[in-house]
């Protein structure tokens, strides 16, 4: 039998890849192609996936513990009049704290990685608190009492404030729950971590901000 003029070829055969158009030239099965097609295509998914995670990553840790200069915004809150807290019911300003380094944490309870660093915020508080160091928790866009039983849950004692009208994230420019500055005693902000911080990296920077 003669072979088919390429005029006369079906339409799909013609739209084939040339490597493809190749392997059934060559007489190689459907079943064959099929499987390396479908091989080459989960290869190059998880490549592109692998390159996407490894980008991503690297975003994460330039990010996670990025420095921002400057004098931190001043504020005024009034922290939550719970007994467990040190300065129930206070009224609470960045410039009463001047001569304290101070490390302020935005959180809500709905936040699952604010409930994951709780437990280690209260624990470097407790480490730090007699050594000039006042820990401020900013609870944001939150039920207050949904963010009593937070506290309760976690045995938070270091002083905590609802942001009334979201004035104190607005200044601060924060983009999302939980972040963390860390603040001098000449109020000058020392660093800012966006999303939760490693406990060691957290003293570190607490240090630094004592020393200054």
């Amino acid at each position: 039998m003669s072979e088919q003029p390429e005029h006369d070829r079906p339409e799909a055969e013609a739209d084939l890849p040339r490597w493809l158009h190749d392997m059934t030239a060559t007489g190689e099965d459907h079943a064959s192609v099929q499987r390396r097609v479908s091989t080459f295509g989960i290869v190059a998914v998880l490549l592109i996936a692998a390159l996407l995670g490894v980008i991503g990553y690297a975003l994460y840790q330039r990010n996670q513990s990025q420095p921002t200069e400057g004098p931190a915004p001043d504020f005024s809150v009034t922290a939550f009049d719970l007994a467990r807290l040190d300065r129930p019911g206070e009224r609470i300003t960045l410039d009463s704290l001047k001569g304290q380094a101070v490390v302020i944490n935005f959180w809500a309870s709905y936040c699952a990685p604010c409930r994951d660093e709780a437990p280690m915020l209260e624990r470097v508080w407790r480490d730090y608190r007699d050594q000039g160091v006042v820990m401020l928790g900013i609870n944001t866009d939150d039920i207050e009492s949904d963010a009593l039983a937070y506290m309760d849950e976690y045995d938070i004692t270091f002083p905590n404030a609802p942001d009334q009208g979201g004035r104190v994230e607005d200044d601060y420019r924060i983009t999302g729950i939980p972040e963390t500055f860390v603040i001098d005693r000449d109020g000058e902000i020392v660093r800012h971590f966006i999303a939760t911080p490693r406990e060691s990296d957290l003293r570190t920077v607490i240090e630094r901000a004592l020393d200054s």
